[in-house]
C-alpha cells in the first residue's frame, strides 16, 4: 500500500520514519555488512544498524499501543501520543538497543534530533526549519559523543546532511531531500578520506547506513523513495566484488602495527592485529560527573570510544585489550548491565582473510531469554546462549536471531521464557530457518520453566526427542511470581492499588497483600496444594531479607518429600520467581 506522506514532524511521522528506516536497512543490511572494513572489518555494521533501529521502532510502537489501548483510571489516556512522547521513545529505544560503533552513533543522532523536536518554546520545531535544526543538533551531538572523531565516517556523512539541510528552505520534504543529497555526496567522498576504504574500493559502511535512514526520512515526508546516487550504487557493486574487500582486510592486517598507520581513534581504528582485541558495550546508569571520569579512563584503555545518552542512562562502546578493566570502570561509575563483549577475530569469517577455515558448527544449542544477570549466569553455566531482558525492555526479534546465529549450531532450541515474547520468538525462529538453521520453539512462559527444560536437555539424543522431553518438563512446571503493582487495576483477585504486593500464579493474580514474604508463602502453599516434588526459588535484587529462608522452612515443615533450590536472579523485575515441578 502506498505511503501517505506526512506534512509536519508529529508523532505519526516519527512512527512512519522508524518503520520505513527499518525496512530500508533490512533491504541494505547484507550489502552494508559486506562493505564493512572500518573501524573493524567484522562485517556486521548493517546488522548492528538494523538492530538499533528495530529497538527504536519497537519502543515507538509500544507508545502508540499504550495510547490506543488506554482508558480508565490509572492507565495511559486514550487518544494518540504527542511528538514528544514518540520522539523520546525513539531515542530511548535506540539507546538501549544500540549495537556496535555505528549503531551507537546512530542512537546519539536520533537522541540529538529528539532533543530539538521535543524542546519547549513559542515555536514548535515541527516544520522544515525545525527539521534542519534537528539534523544540525544531531550531527553535532554525535560528534561530541565520540572521543576522537575521524573524517570519512558516518560522522562526516551526518555533518554534510546537516549542512545541506540548513541551507534548504521549504517544508520537511524539501529539507529531507537536501539532507539526503548532501549525505550521498559526503558518502562518495569517504574513500578519499580513509585509506582503508580506498584500498577496498568501498564507501564507509556506517555512512551508507545513514543514507538509507535519510532515504526513509524523504519517503516519510514526500511518499517517494529517492534513487540511489552513483556513489551509493558503487557501494553495492563493491559489495558484490567481495574479493577486493577481503584483500583490503588482509592488507590492513599486514600493514597495521608499530610501523603502520598506528592508532586511529574515534569512530574507528586501524583494522589490524595490532589493534584492541575486544569490543565492549554496556548500558550504564550513572550521573554525568561519573561519566566524564569514565570517558577519561576508557580513553586511556583503548580506542573507538563512544559514550552516548544522558539523564542517568548511557550506552558505552569501546575497543580494548582488557575487557575486564573496561567493565570495572563502568562499575566504578555506576551500574552497568546488558554487557556485551566481542572478541575480534575469534570465529568471525570477515576478520580471517581466508587464513583459517570457518569454525565448525556444533550440532545443537539452546538459546534462552532471561530476566536478570544472575539467571543469565546460571543458564550460561548450563551451556545456553542467553539474551538478557531488562524489566520493561523486552528483546526484539532481531536480537533473538542474532543470538541464534551466535550459538553457531545446526539445531537450536529457543526458550522465550515469557508469554508476551512468544510471537517475537516465533518470528525469530522463522528468520533463522530461512538461514538453514533447524529451530524448535518451546513456549516457556517463565524463566523457571526454562530452568526445568534445560535440566533435561540432552544434546546427544535425537533432536525431536530432546525437544519433546524439554517441552514436557517445562509444561509440568507451574510458575508464579511476586511483584509490586504499579497502578490501580482490576484483577482476578479483586482491585489492587499502586504499591500492593501481587502474587501471580500461571500469569493470573491470585494474591493481593502488603507483605512480600507473606504473599510469597501464600502463593507457594496454593501451588503445592496440587502436589509437587521440587520448588525452585529465584530471588530478585529487591527481595526482602529472609524470604528464601522462610519459604524453605515452610516447605520442610509442611511438605516433607519436596526439595527446594534457590538462585539469585539479579535485577529481574519480579521480587521472587517460584517454580513447582
Amino acid at each position: 500500500m502506498a505511503q501517505v506522506p506526512q506534512t509536519f514532524f508529529d508523532a505519526l511521522a516519527v512512527r512512519t520514519w522508524c518503520g520505513l528506516a527499518l525496512t530500508a536497512l533490512g533491504r541494505a543490511r547484507e550489502e552494508i555488512d559486506a562493505i564493512n572494513v572500518y573501524p573493524v572489518a567484522d562485517g556486521d555494521t548493517g546488522t548492528n544498524l538494523y538492530l538499533t533501529v528495530e529497538s527504536a521502532a519497537t519502543a515507538v510502537e509500544a507508545v502508540f499501543a499504550g495510547y490506543e489501548a488506554g482508558s480508565g483510571a490509572g492507565s495511559v489516556p486514550a487518544g494518540k501520543p504527542s511528538l514528544a512522547d514518540a520522539a523520546r521513545a525513539m531515542a530511548h529505544g535506540a539507546l538501549i538497543g544500540a549495537r556496535g560503533n555505528s549503531g551507537t552513533i546512530l542512537a546519539q543522532l536520533l537522541r540529538g534530533m529528539a532533543q530539538v523536536l521535543t524542546a519547549e518554546g513559542e515555536t514548535p520545531h515541527t516544520d522544515g526549519n525545525g527539521l534542519g535544526l534537528a539534523l544540525r543538533h544531531a550531527a553535532d551531538s554525535a560528534r561530541q559523543a565520540v572521543a576522537h572523531p575521524v573524517e570519512g565516517t558516518v560522522l562526516s556523512v551526518a555533518s554534510a546532511a546537516a549542512d545541506a539541510a540548513e541551507g534548504a528552505e521549504g517544508d520537511c520534504g524539501t529539507v529531507a531531500r537536501a539532507a539526503y543529497r548532501g549525505a550521498c555526496v559526503a558518502l562518495a567522498a569517504t574513500p578519499g578520506q580513509l585509506a582503508v576504504l580506498e584500498r577496498a574500493g568501498v564507501v564507509d559502511a556506517g555512512g551508507r547506513g545513514l543514507v538509507a535512514v535519510l532515504a526513509a526520512l524523504v519517503e516519510t515526508f514526500t511518499g517517494e523513495v529517492p534513487e540511489l546516487s552513483a556513489a551509493v550504487s558503487a557501494a553495492a557493486a563493491a559489495a558484490a566484488a567481495h574479493g577486493r574487500v577481503e584483500a583490503a582486510r588482509a592488507a590492513d592486517r599486514a600493514d597495521d602495527g608499530p610501523d603502520g598507520e598506528g592508532r586511529q581513534d574515534g569512530e574507528g581504528r586501524g583494522d589490524g592485529e595490532g589493534g584492541p582485541a575486544f569490543e565492549v558495550i554496556y548500558l550504564l546508569e550513572a550521573e554525568d560527573r561519573a561519566v566524564a571520569r569514565l570517558r577519561q579512563r576508557l580513553d586511556a584503555l583503548g580506542d573507538s570510544l563512544v559514550v552516548v545518552g544522558g539523564d542517568g542512562l548511557w550506552n558505552v562502546h569501546v575497543h580494548v585489550d582488557d575487557a575486564g578493566a573496561a567493565v570495572e570502570a563502568g562499575v566504578e561509575a555506576g551500574r552497568p548491565y546488558r554487557i556485551r563483549i566481542t572478541h575480534f577475530g575469534a570465529d568471525d569469517a570477515h576478520t580471517r582473510g581466508g587464513e583459517r577455515p570457518p569454525r565448525e558448527r556444533v550440532q545443537r544449542a539452546v538459546v534462552a531469554v532471561v530476566p536478570g544477570e544472575g539467571l543469565a549466569g546460571l543458564y550460561t553455566e548450563a551451556g545456553a546462549t542467553t539474551v538478557l531482558a531488562r524489566p520493561g525492555e523486552p528483546p526484539a526479534s532481531g536480537e533473538l536471531v542474532e543470538a541464534v546465529r551466535r550459538a553457531h549450531a545446526r539445531e537450536v532450541v529457543l526458550l522465550p521464557n515469557d508469554a508476551d515474547l512468544r510471537h517475537t520468538a516465533a518470528a525469530a525462529a522463522e528468520q533463522a530457518r530461512t538461514e538453514g538453521i533447524r529451530v524448535a520453539l518451546i513456549p516457556t512462559r517463565s524463566a523457571v520453566q526454562g530452568i526445568a527444560a534445560l535440566a533435561v536437555h540432552e544434546p546427544d539424543r535425537r533432536f525431536d526427542e530432546d525437544v519433546v522431553s524439554m517441552t514436557s518438563a517445562a509444561g509440568a512446571t507451574r510458575y508464579a511470581e511476586v511483584t509490586v503493582a504499579e497502578r490501580q487495576s482490576w484483577t482476578m483477585a479483586g482491585i489492587c492499588q499502586a504499591g500492593d504486593v501481587l502474587g501471580l500464579i500461571d500469569g493470573d493474580v491470585a494474591v493481593i497483600g502488603s507483605d512480600v514474604t507473606a504473599a510469597a508463602e501464600t502463593v507457594l502453599n496454593r501451588m503445592l496444594a496440587a502436589g509437587g516434588e521440587l520448588v525452585t526459588l529465584v530471588l530478585g535484587d529487591e527481595a526482602p531479607e529472609g524470604v528464601a529462608e522462610r519459604l524453605e522452612a515452610r516447605v520442610r515443615e509442611a511438605y516433607l518429600a519436596v526439595d527446594t533450590v534457590v538462585y539469585r536472579g539479579g535485577r529481574q523485575g519480579a521480587l521472587v520467581l517460584i517454580g513447582v515441578e
